[in-house]
């Protein structure tokens, strides 16, 4: 068997991958340049957009990935170990892993499944109880709201996951051996973040974490940070640091790099920073998107789906069933700018199962469509009852 080529690899290796460091240094000195020497409405756009992004998202999620992170790694707990030992808290274990923000917890869920651990009702329930990388917007900006929908979630897929169980048996599409040994990477090759690059990232991360605890208490950074040579500070650093976390997400895509998703294994801080990247690049895709969209068409969005107020929850809904957390991101955009009504933001959070449906996919497609489906039934259920309910009036009581 040949050996491969080390060096031969660093070589061939794209410029852009192998000066990683250099790269990054050059791309925030033109982000820097732009925000400071143009001044038109649309890069006003741009740049708000992704300075809110990191200000008011990115440090939320990164502060509580580390968290969330360190306690995983400190206190070494293994869901699977623990459903096995408490096979009645199995359902209640799997929606609460699933509720959590982001999709770490529903992929350790998965993860189990993969593995044959657990049953497919505790799929049902933590994919249910899912709302992924999303929460971390909703909470960011709405920590009200958004506490109120993770926990309906968390509500909806015990429910779920129970009545799945005892319509289908703990057996239900259970994998077998030979679909488990299947599980295997895809075979691209992986990318590695500059060491270098992560410690750069991290200078930024920790006065972003302090800039976004005092921008939720609602003080004027901009007007208390001013001085002579930087009108808004606050907006320029978060500006640059959210193109930071821009370019160092999308940088794998450039060459065709399989995305580096984190796992159990990497350390803390590469977990966070690629988590946070993920999240923040995909928040910054929605503000732009819906920014742009309002500017260049001049239309109120809020004024034309209230016109269709009865159809919004089911398209959000449909919406859900699409694999991934960034269409979800994009929903939650919408109901925060006030162009869909909450109902429609608790369909999508209960129908979409974030990133947790890739692995699903992968290993046993039909167990991930069924799942989908399922999910689907309460979402329509819970959304409108809530419009019914609170929104539209039809209901007296």
């Amino acid at each position: 068997m040949q050996t491969p080529n080390l060096r031969y690899n660093e070589l061939t290796e794209p410029i852009l991958i192998k000066h990683q460091l250099t790269t990054t240094y050059l791309f925030l000195l033109i982000c820097t340049f732009v925000y400071l020497n143009l001044d038109n409405e649309v890069l006003n756009i741009i740049q708000n957009s992704i300075s809110d992004a990191y200000i008011g998202v990115s440090s939320f999620v990164a502060g509580t990935l580390l968290v969330f992170y360190s306690l995983e790694k400190f206190l070494k707990f293994d869901a699977g170990v623990f459903a096995k030992k408490h096979p009645k808290l199995e359902i209640v274990l799997s929606s609460f892993l699933g509720a959590l923000p982001g999709c770490g917890g529903a992929i350790i869920v998965m993860t189990q499944y993969t593995r044959g651990k657990i049953s497919f009702g505790s799929v049902v329930a933590t994919l249910t109880a899912t709302m992924g990388d999303a929460a971390f917007l909703l909470i960011a900006k709405k920590p009200t709201i958004g506490l109120f929908v993770l926990v309906v979630g968390f509500i909806v897929g015990v429910i779920s996951g129970f009545l799945v169980n005892l319509l289908h048996g703990r057996y239900f599409l259970k994998l077998t051996g030979c679909q488990i040994i299947k599980k295997s990477s895809f075979g691209k090759k992986r990318f590695t973040q500059s060491r270098n690059l992560e410690n750069l990232w991290m200078l930024f991360i920790i006065p972003g974490i302090v800039l976004g605890i005092f921008s939720a208490f609602q003080f004027d950074l901009n007007a208390i940070l001013s001085n002579n040579f930087v009108k808004d500070p606050v907006s320029l650093f978060g500006f640059i640091a959210g193109s930071l976390c821009l370019f160092m997400w999308l940088l794998p895509f450039f060459y065709g790099y399989k995305s580096d998703i984190s796992n159990c294994d990497s350390t803390l801080k590469h977990r966070t920073i690629s988590d946070t990247n993920f999240v923040t690049g995909w928040v910054i895709l929605a503000f732009l998107t819906y920014e742009l969209t309002v500017h260049f068409a001049n239309i109120d969005l809020s004024i034309v789906f209230n016109s269709y107020i009865y159809v919004i929850p089911l398209i959000s809904i449909l919406i859900g069933f699409l694999p991934g957390c960034g269409p979800q991101i994009l929903v939650t955009t919408m109901y925060l700018s006030g162009v869909i009504p909450l109902s429609a933001q608790l369909g999508n959070a209960i129908s979409n199962d974030g990133d947790a449906l890739f692995p699903a996919i992968a290993i046993h497609p039909k167990a991930a469509l069924i799942a989908t489906l399922y999910s689907a039934v309460p979402a329509f259920i819970v959304s409108y009852l809530y419009l019914f309910i609170f929104e539209a009036n039809i209901f007296w009581f």
